[in-house]
């Protein structure tokens, strides 16, 4: 199972529209009004892990996961464009950046991210049964998953909020604000280009 926490890991703590966001919570001083949005994007993972640990993969096929990518860059560039009209201001954190991170929004997001569904689709199909983990065996492991998965934002919540205490200028926030939006539209274009243009246009 090493070989398992290894790839969640990667893929869960590399730079995506989650982890983007919550940096950006950080720098805005919305750490502990983001717990929220950490924990509905662990309860994400945490469905995705079951339910494709227990039903299968069949449940997501070729033209659904395009749809589904679809739903995501829309999101995403949704999000993208909150942050651009956003105006920070260092006396008032809670107003700041522009996106709700709540609950729902963390939940919604990953579950429509694309990555979430490349992270747990080969754990929960492949690498259970490869362990000899089927049915109710898998669920210590998915609880752990879940912490890992909310270890994810929350770091990058605290690495933008150990940043974001040494900034004194608003205008400051408003450049991270745009280039957080710039990163997410990157992300968007790059997830719209490999699981919907490509699957459905590549061939």
């Amino acid at each position: 199972m090493i070989e398992t926490f290894a790839y969640a890991f990667g893929v869960m703590y590399t730079p995506g529209p989650v982890n983007l966001l919550s940096l950006n919570s950080g720098l805005q001083g919305r750490l502990r009004q983001s717990l929220g949005f950490f924990t509905g994007v662990a309860c994400a993972m945490l469905l995705l892990l079951l339910v494709f640990g227990l039903l299968g993969s069949q449940l997501v096929q070729g033209p659904l996961l395009s749809v589904v990518g679809a739903l995501g860059c829309l999101y995403i560039l949704y999000l993208a464009q909150a942050l651009v009209r956003a105006k920070p201001s260092l006396n008032e954190p809670d107003a700041g950046n522009g996106v709700t991170l709540d609950f729902r929004s963390g939940l919604v997001m990953q579950l429509l991210n694309p990555k979430g569904l490349v992270a747990t689709l080969p754990i929960a199909t492949i690498q259970f049964p490869a362990a000899g983990l089927e049915g109710l065996a898998i669920l210590p492991w998915v609880a752990a998953l879940t912490v890992l998965a909310f270890g994810a934002p929350s770091v990058y919540a605290l690495l933008g909020d150990a940043v974001g205490r040494r900034i004194a200028n608003p205008r400051y926030l408003v450049w991270f604000n745009r280039l957080m939006a710039s990163l997410l539209l990157y992300v968007a274009v790059t997830i719209g280009y490999q699981h919907v243009y490509l699957p459905v246009f590549g061939h």
